[in-house]
């Protein structure tokens, strides 16, 4: 075990586009997705100890600390490699919930990676992933660290290169839940399937953005907002709606004309996560330090 107390990036993410392209009996989509990272996020600052205990602060309102996925990250971790040790976890929480921009399940990895590292579990990324498969589809996409093309159920990922963009990201006042969304009977389900090399050379679209702009007039006028200044669209489910640059001082001339009760951020696109290099640099200091 390190017993070092340690600070991790937990970033945000932005589906770059989303197609849904069928549905399975069991009611889970197909899908066609373009993840890639931003240099934007939560914060984990953690102290790894001796006593077996995962502690969690602050409590988060409303999620019982057993229901919050970064205790359950650590506690799956611990039961898959029959680990003795603890941690004291704290967050400091920027990311919004429910708002198609990954936050919990940003945590949840950067958890998995940051306790395999310090507890010295020495599970391989793929075995980090499949932990993470069972806490949320999106889990493996942080643990892995690239910008990732996904398909399937959103498992099956592919790395890629988009163009790393400058973005404005804004949150519109609602929170989404998602399978509102994935079971609406007007939602789009049979885009055809196509390779990535096709989906980079086209307009990228989001499927579920018609969906959301219909029963989210917040989403619908701040969208429209938006596309009077850069292409911009949904991200995941939403609720958040991004807008892409080329620079940050177009974005940020954007953002200084948006109200002053509209919460937003400006960050730029990452093909590899923070989490990574804030790893690498732990392991290198760890090899010097032994």
């Amino acid at each position: 075990m390190i017993p070092n107390t340690t600070t991790w990036p937990s970033p945000a993410k932005l589906n770059l586009f989303l197609y849904i392209t069928g549905r399975n009996d069991n009611g889970y989509h197909q899908l066609q997705t373009l993840f890639q990272f931003v240099d934007h996020g939560d914060e984990l600052t953690i102290t790894a100890n001796k006593t077996g205990k995962i502690t969690l602060s602050p409590e988060f309102e409303g999620v019982p600390t057993q229901d919050n996925l970064i205790w359950k990250a650590a506690t799956a971790l611990a039961q898959a490699t029959d680990c003795s040790y603890g941690a004291d976890i704290h967050i400091d929480k920027i990311l919004p919930m429910g708002g198609g921009i990954g936050g919990g399940s940003s945590n949840a990895a950067t958890v998995l990676v940051a306790l395999n590292h310090l507890w010295q579990t020495k599970l391989s990324t793929d075995q980090l992933a499949d932990i993470g498969l069972k806490l949320g589809a999106d889990v493996p996409v942080f643990v892995r660290g690239f910008a990732a093309f996904a398909e399937g159920i959103g498992e099956i990922l592919s790395p890629a290169e988009p163009k790393q963009q400058w973005y404005l990201v804004v949150r519109p006042p609602v929170s989404i839940a998602t399978v509102d969304i994935f079971t609406h009977p007007d939602l789009t389900r049979n885009t055809p399937k196509r390779d990535l090399s096709t989906l980079l050379q086209q307009k990228h679209e989001n499927d579920c953005e018609k969906i959301v702009r219909l029963l989210y007039p917040e989403v619908d006028k701040q969208l429209s907002w938006l596309l009077q200044y850069a292409p911009s669209r949904l991200t995941g489910t939403g609720s958040c709606v991004f807008s892409e640059f080329d620079d940050r001082k177009s974005a940020e001339q954007v953002l200084e004309t948006l109200p002053d009760n509209v919460s937003a951020f400006i960050a730029k696109g990452c093909n590899r996560s923070p989490l990574l290099e804030t790893l690498a640099k732990y392991e290198l200091a760890h090899l010097q330090f032994v």
